[in-house]
């Protein structure tokens, strides 16, 4: 039985990235297939997989026909100088050696529906808060290492201002 590759619909992200800072060079890229984790029934965890620049879309590839799934998600993070692609399991995240150092030791992330509960429950585990919660551009974010030093970056996704 042989089965098609599955390639993602959306722009290639160094064409996108480009027209974005051609037309405003501070500009993050945002797309997603679905912009709001509140309806999701468990948390979804993404396994982190670091890439080199300019090596996104391959990496993209290579997970969507290792998976059988498309790409659902893929942004800039222009404050930390990188760019995520999220397929099935996988968050991708490309930049420079130096760019991507700072989110090396975070074992995942848990994408889940709405953060306080996770919060509580983070407290009433005894975890350490690393970095507290923020604005990311998906949404909100923390940062937590739970008491056996596993160091989890929790999200909840939310629409931005334009609905994306």
């Amino acid at each position: 039985m042989t089965t098609e590759p599955i390639r993602a619909t959306t722009p290639t992200t160094a064409s996108a990235i480009e027209a974005a800072t051609d037309a405003d060079p501070t500009a993050d890229i945002m797309w997603r297939r679905s912009n709001d984790s509140s309806t999701l029934a468990t948390p979804r965890a993404f396994l982190r997989v670091f890439v080199e620049p300019g090596g996104l879309e391959a990496a993209t590839a290579f997970y969507e026909d290792l998976q059988g799934v498309e790409r659902d998600m893929w942004f800039t993070f222009r404050e930390y100088g990188i760019a995520l692609s999220a397929v099935g399991g996988f968050l991708l995240i490309e930049g420079t050696a130096a760019t991507v150092e700072r989110f090396r030791s975070t074992t995942g992330t848990l994408l889940v529906p709405e953060l306080a509960p996770y919060l509580e429950r983070l407290a009433a585990a005894g975890a350490e808060i690393l970095e507290p919660l923020r604005r990311v551009p998906t949404g909100s974010g923390v940062t937590a290492r739970h008491a056996d030093g596993t160091i989890v970056e929790y999200v909840e996704h939310r629409p931005t201002p334009e609905g994306r």
